[in-house]
């Protein structure tokens, strides 16, 4: 698929306003102790083949667990003469600052938050708001850049908290509620639908799902719901020309925000499989000159040296498959490879020339530098 041009892509991250702050791979961590207080899902009366009724009773029961994201980060490279002074600055002189604003959810009763990477980024200080109006200051448990989430955690307890869906992927067509803290209003819930899957914005280890829920600047890190209270994906970003919001917004589905999050709760990083191999989408032109016309798969431009997969792929081959799971272009086979924990065995189903043949290579561990 075509990627969105960078151009009219943006994060729903809203931006300072001059007068306060916004407007003014597989392990799993143990579950939260206290479960009193987690937000049951409601019951939505659906008439056959319609709509909701209402989408009230679900607002009403996750917006407890929504929250707002407030940063403040001194601007990066302002005042260079000021470095290493106390708090950055001197009596009497004003330190340039940024301030930002996002949104999160909790997931658990004592207090971890949900939200993405690029809400908090470089942030000196990070407050989280809840729903009842308690200001609360949040650490960085940690964050992973290549799927843009991150894991805060407030000093609190017994906190009302949702959960990720963990079935399969939503469909087109189904509804979708997204709740968060737009150009930082505070709690705003807006309603749509599942408009796509598999879409790639530019992040190759994600995958979003396109809403058509209204979301804007302020709602990056905030949850979109289904109809039985469990979040579907992270909002993260939308496609405008204009800088609002014009129904095409993009959401970290819940399987992979899931993974990531527990694993940033257990260590404080994300394990991903590595090959070593650069890949890229196979074009028509492409598969004709690689003997591969009308196949799909990604590409294999280059294998490092002394790399897992040195001796098993060349460049020119093409993946059509790893593990029986078909592969249709570069984004899927770097997110295979991902996924796989380091130590396990892939059986990639190759095309090279014109034949078809199986290659197993072993994952090794994405260093932490690419």
């Amino acid at each position: 698929m075509r990627r969105a041009d960078a151009s009219v892509l943006a994060a729903v991250l809203a931006p300072a306003l001059i007068l306060g702050l916004a407007g003014c791979e597989q392990r799993q961590a143990e579950p939260p102790a206290e479960q009193s207080t987690a937000v049951q899902p409601p019951v939505i009366a659906t008439p056959a083949g319609g709509a909701p009724s209402s989408f009230a009773p679900i607002v009403k029961r996750v917006s407890p667990a929504v929250v707002s994201i407030d940063t403040l980060a001194v601007a990066e490279g302002a005042l260079p003469w000021l470095q290493g002074t106390p708090q950055g600055g001197l009596p009497g002189f004003a330190v340039p600052v940024q301030r930002g604003a996002g949104s999160g959810f909790i997931i658990s009763a004592d207090g971890y938050i949900v939200t993405n990477n690029h809400v908090v980024e470089g942030a000196q200080e990070i407050v989280a708001t809840l729903a009842d109006g308690r200001q609360l200051p949040a650490r960085l448990v940690g964050r992973d850049p290549p799927s843009d989430l991150a894991v805060l955690k407030v000093d609190a307890r017994e906190l009302p908290f949702v959960s990720f869906a963990r079935s399969a992927l939503p469909e087109v067509g189904d509804w979708v509620v997204a709740v968060g803290n737009p150009f930082g209003l505070g709690g705003t819930a807006t309603a749509g639908i599942v408009s796509a899957h598999g879409r790639e914005i530019g992040e190759a280890y994600v995958s979003y799902l396109q809403i058509d829920a209204p979301i804007n600047s302020g709602n990056s890190g905030g949850p979109s719901f289904d109809l039985q209270g469990r979040v579907v994906g992270v909002n993260t970003a939308i496609f405008s020309p204009s800088g609002g919001s014009v129904g095409i917004g993009f959401a970290i589905p819940a399987d992979l925000a899931e993974n990531v999050t527990q694993q940033l709760i257990k260590s404080g990083r994300v394990t991903r499989g590595y090959l070593g191999v650069g890949v890229q989408d196979l074009t028509p032109p492409l598969a004709a000159r690689l003997g591969a016309r009308g196949a799909r798969g990604g590409l294999i431009v280059d294998v490092a040296r002394g790399g897992p997969a040195a001796g098993a792929l060349r460049p020119g081959d093409v993946v059509t498959a790893v593990n029986g799971e078909e592969i249709t272009g570069a984004g899927g086979l770097t997110r295979a490879i991902a996924a796989a924990a380091p130590g396990s065995r892939l059986r990639l189903q190759v095309l090279r020339g014109g034949r078809r043949s199986e290659v197993t290579v072993t994952a090794a561990r994405r260093p932490d530098d690419l």
